[in-house]
C-alpha cells in the first residue's frame, strides 16, 4: 500500500468517540434525595451552633481536643460547600412545572438572600489562625447563618413523619436545650471575665477541688443557667452591674421562652384533640343528650361502650369526613387502596370495570355495630347492602336465640335488594334476622349511592343485574313467570314511549314549518310596507298643496288688476 492511500485511509476514519461529561441530575426540592440532603445538614450546622460557642467560652475544652476540632469544622466547611452546590442542582416550580433548566436554576438561585447567607457562612475567617492562632474559634461564628437549612429540615420531616405532634415537642425542647446550653456558656465566659470565685454569683475558684474539671464546669454552668431560665430554684443575689444586667436578660428571655414553650404546647395539645375530634364522634354531647332526656340506664350503658370500643380500637367511622380536602383522585386512589379488596369480595362485582369499583368504593360507608345489635330484621325494607370487614354475624330466628349460620370477615348480604331484578319473590325486603354476635365492622352501600354510579355505567348495570338473577335462580327466588310479565310490560311501556316520542317528534316538524310559513310571510308584509313607504314619500303633503292653491289665486289677482290699470279702455 502506498503512502498516499494510507494518509487518505487516515483523514477518512472517523474521530475517537470522546466521552461525555456526566453532569448531576436536578433534585426535586419534593423528592427523598433532597430531603435526605437536607438531614445531612442538620448535622454541620447544629455542630457549629452548639460546638463553636462552647468551645469559644471553656477554653480547656478548645486545647485539650484541638486537631478534633479542625478536622470537625473543615469537614462541616465541605458538607457547607457541597450543600451550595446542591442548591446549584435543585429545580424549583414554575406553574406547577418542575423547572429543570440549570441555567435558570443558578440564574435564580443567585439572585436570592439565601445565596448571600450561603457565601457568608463560607467566608475564610480561618485565615485569621495565622495571626491569632488556632484557639481563637469565635472566627466561625459567620457559620451560623446556615441555620436555615436547619429549620427547612424540620419544616419537611414535620410534614413526612407519621408522629407530627411528637416530633413538634422533640423539636421545642432541642431549641430550649440550645438556649440553656449557649446561656450557660455566656455565664461561664463572664465568670471568667469578672472573676472566678470573686463572690457567690459566679462560677467558683477552679482552684477548689472538684471545680477544676472541664465536665464540672460545663454541668454547674449548665444547671446555673436552668435555674435562671426556668424561675424554679434559688439564684445567689447578684453583686456587680454586670451580674444584674445578664439576670435581667435572662429573666426576660424567660418570659419570652415561657410564653413560647406554652404556646407551643397549647398548640400541640390542640392538634391533638382536633385530630381525636376529627377521627372519632364527641360522646360527651350524646351523654349530655342522654342525661336530659332520662335514657334508661342499660341503654346509656351500651352506647357508652359503643363509643369507647371506637376509642380503644382505633375505629373511624367518618373516613369521608377525613378525607374531603383531598383531591377527587387523591381521595379515590386512597380509598382504593383501603377497601378496594373487600368490595372486589363481594360477588356481583367482580369482573366490573376498575373505574366503577373506583366510585363505588367512595360510596362505602363503616359501621360498627354493638354485641346483639340487630344489623336488619325480617320484612325490614332493604335501602342498602353490607360486606363485613371485622367480626362476626348470625343469622338468627325470630325469637334471636336460634343460630341458622355465622357469617364472617369478607362475606356481604343484602346485595340482590339493592338491585332491580325482574321477578324477584323477595321484593327488596329482608328474608333473614342478621344479629352481632360482638363488635362488628361493616362496610354499607346504599341503594342510591349505586343507583348514582350505575346511570354512568349501563353495560355494567346489565351485567350486575344478570349476576344477581342467576343468584335467585339457585336460590329459587325468581319467578320467572312475573319476569316475562315484567319484561312484556316494559317492552310495552317503551313501545309506547317511542310511540310518543315519533308523535313528538312530528309536532315539532309541523311546529317549525308554520314557524317558516310565519317568518315569511312576516318578511313579505315588511316588503310591502318598505315599498308603500318609498311610494307615498313623493307625494305632496296637504299643506303644501293649500300653500300652491293660495299662491295661484294671488298670481291671478295680480294679472287681473294689471290689465284693468294698463289695458285699453272698453267701449262706452
Amino acid at each position: 500500500m502506498s503512502q498516499d492511500s494510507k494518509v487518505k485511509t487516515t483523514e477518512s476514519s472517523p474521530p475517537a468517540p470522546s466521552k461525555a461529561r456526566k453532569s448531576l441530575p436536578v433534585l426535586d426540592p419534593s423528592g427523598d434525595y433532597y430531603y435526605w440532603w437536607l438531614n445531612t445538614m442538620v448535622f454541620p450546622v447544629m455542630y457549629n451552633l452548639i460546638i463553636v460557642v462552647c468551645r469559644a467560652c471553656f477554653p480547656d475544652l478548645q486545647h485539650s481536643y484541638l486537631v478534633a476540632w479542625l478536622v470537625l469544622d473543615y469537614v462541616s466547611d465541605l458538607l457547607y460547600l457541597l450543600d451550595i452546590v446542591v442548591r446549584f442542582h435543585t429545580g424549583f416550580l414554575e406553574q406547577g412545572i418542575l423547572v429543570v433548566d440549570k441555567g435558570r436554576i443558578c440564574s435564580r438561585y443567585v439572585r436570592t438572600w439565601s445565596f448571600v447567607l450561603d457565601l457568608a457562612s463560607l467566608v475564610p475567617t480561618d485565615v485569621a489562625y495565622v495571626r491569632l492562632g488556632p484557639h481563637t474559634p469565635t472566627l466561625r461564628l459567620n457559620r451560623f447563618l446556615r441555620a436555615p437549612r436547619l429549620f427547612e429540615a424540620f419544616d419537611r420531616t414535620e410534614t413526612r413523619t407519621a408522629y407530627p405532634n411528637a416530633f413538634r415537642i422533640a423539636k421545642l425542647m432541642l431549641y430550649i436545650f440550645v438556649v440553656i446550653h449557649w446561656n450557660s456558656c455566656l455565664y461561664f465566659a463572664l465568670s471568667r471575665y469578672l472573676g472566678f470565685g470573686r463572690d457567690a454569683w459566679v462560677y467558683p475558684d477552679p482552684a477548689r477541688p472538684g471545680f477544676e474539671r472541664l465536665r464540672r464546669q460545663y454541668l454547674y454552668s449548665f444547671y446555673f443557667s436552668t435555674l435562671i431560665l426556668t424561675t424554679v430554684g434559688d439564684t445567689p443575689q447578684p453583686d456587680r452591674e454586670e451580674e444584674y444586667l445578664f439576670m435581667v436578660g435572662d429573666f426576660l428571655l424567660a418570659v419570652m421562652g415561657f410564653a413560647t414553650i406554652m404556646g407551643s404546647m397549647s398548640s400541640v395539645i390542640y392538634n391533638m384533640n382536633t385530630a381525636d375530634a376529627a377521627f372519632y364522634p364527641d360522646h360527651a354531647l350524646v351523654k349530655k343528650y342522654m342525661k336530659l332526656q332520662h335514657v334508661n340506664r342499660r341503654l346509656e350503658r351500651r352506647v357508652i361502650d359503643w363509643y369507647q370500643h371506637l376509642q380503644i380500637n382505633k375505629k373511624m367511622t367518618n373516613e369521608v369526613a377525613i378525607l374531603q380536602h383531598l383531591p377527587e383522585r387523591l381521595r379515590a386512589e386512597v380509598a382504593v387502596s383501603v377497601h378496594l379488596s373487600t368490595l372486589s369480595r363481594v360477588q356481583i362485582f367482580q369482573n366490573c370495570e376498575a373505574s366503577l369499583l373506583e366510585e363505588l368504593v367512595l360510596k362505602l360507608q363503616p359501621q360498627t355495630y354493638s354485641p346483639g345489635e340487630y344489623v336488619c330484621r325480617k320484612g325490614d325494607i332493604g335501602r342498602e347492602m353490607y360486606i363485613i370487614r371485622e367480626g362476626q354475624l348470625a343469622v338468627v330466628a325470630d325469637d334471636g336465640i336460634t343460630q341458622y349460620a355465622v357469617l364472617g370477615a369478607g362475606l356481604y348480604f343484602g346485595e340482590i335488594s339493592i338491585i332491580n331484578i325482574k321477578g324477584n319473590m323477595s321484593g327488596n325486603r329482608r328474608t333473614a334476622n342478621i344479629k352481632s354476635l360482638g363488635y362488628s365492622d361493616l362496610f354499607c352501600l346504599s341503594k342510591e349511592d349505586l343507583r348514582e354510579v350505575l346511570s354512568e355505567y349501563p353495560q355494567a348495570q346489565a351485567v350486575m343485574e344478570e349476576k344477581g338473577r342467576e343468584i335467585l335462580l339457585k336460590m329459587n327466588k325468581l319467578d320467572v313467570n312475573a319476569e316475562a310479565a315484567e319484561i312484556a310490560l316494559q317492552e310495552a311501556t317503551e313501545n309506547r314511549l317511542q310511540g310518543l316520542d315519533q308523535q313528538l317528534d312530528d309536532l315539532q316538524t309541523k311546529f317549525a314549518r308554520l314557524l317558516a310559513e310565519l317568518e315569511s310571510s312576516a318578511l313579505k308584509i315588511a316588503y310591502r310596507i318598505e315599498r308603500l313607504e318609498w311610494e307615498t314619500r313623493e307625494w305632496p303633503m296637504p299643506e303644501e298643496a293649500i300653500e300652491a292653491d293660495d299662491e295661484g289665486e294671488a298670481g291671478e289677482g295680480t294679472s287681473k288688476g294689471k290689465a284693468d290699470q294698463g289695458g285699453p279702455p272698453g267701449p262706452e
